[in-house]
């Protein structure tokens, strides 16, 4: 008898060979950890908790066309938009959402991009403008 982790990897590769049928447009590949690489390869990581919901997530930015971002709000976006299209697609291929699993992701980049947007010195929350620089109001005002 297969225990639930051995079960829980035939349904990953069950889905992949779906999804490979389904958008034979995209490269399905293994590597160190779940990603999509602009254009079309889907590099699947090891065995995790929810890593069919996390495939799933890697083609919806596939199929949303992300390719890159320039500024960092941007990624959250992105990230966003892909969380639903993977939302979307797990309905069709019957895979349990678990909506505290992706808000749990998309706090990493929400936490990421307030540690960045920190000032340094001050603290305050800075802007970053379209050459992706971040600008603090509060020292610049003082350095200029």
């Amino acid at each position: 008898m297969q225990n639930d982790k051995e079960e829980d990897f035939g349904n990953i590769k069950k889905l992949i060979k779906m999804v490979q049928h389904d958008y034979p447009q995209f490269r399905v590949i293994e590597g160190k950890k779940f990603a999509f690489r602009p254009p079309k390869t889907i590099i699947v990581g090891p065995f995790a908790p929810f890593c069919e919901l996390t495939f799933l997530h890697e083609l919806g930015h596939a199929l949303c066309g992300h390719k890159c971002f320039r500024l960092d709000l941007e990624r959250i976006k992105i990230e966003n938009e892909a969380w639903d299209k993977a939302k979307a697609l797990a309905a069709i291929y019957k895979v349990p959402i678990d909506e505290d699993y992706i808000q749990d992701e998309l706090d990493s980049y929400r936490e990421w991009l307030h540690k960045k947007s920190r000032c340094p010195n001050c603290g305050l929350t800075r802007y970053q403008t379209t050459d992706s620089l971040y600008h603090c109001p509060r020292c610049e005002s003082f350095a200029g």
